[in-house]
């Protein structure tokens, strides 16, 4: 069973923007509100099914205090860039 809560990551594996990576802004039943920063801002977040999500559960230590005081895009665009940085930095170890 997934846990979902509110300032979560996410992958979306369906539909046209299947691979994006969206922070979690609300969690209502059967959806969530998704946010990128860019094309989906705080104000008019995108609704999503939770079916259609992939969580991720593993979150840098380091993030994790950025991840509680969102309170802007730019706070949403800084997490997902960090976070891009930090599996792109595991990748590269694994080499």
């Amino acid at each position: 069973m997934k846990v979902w809560n509110a300032k979560m990551l996410a992958v979306s594996l369906a539909g046209h923007d299947k691979g994006e990576l969206y922070v979690v802004v609300e969690e209502d039943g059967l959806y969530c509100q998704l946010c990128d920063g860019r094309r989906k801002l705080l104000e008019s977040p995108k609704k999503k099914k939770l079916m259609h999500l992939q969580v991720i559960k593993k979150i840098p230590e380091e993030l994790r205090p950025l991840m509680e005081g969102i309170s802007t895009d730019a706070d949403v665009r800084r997490i997902l860039k960090e976070y891009r940085r930090y599996i792109c930095q595991k990748q590269m170890s694994l080499k």
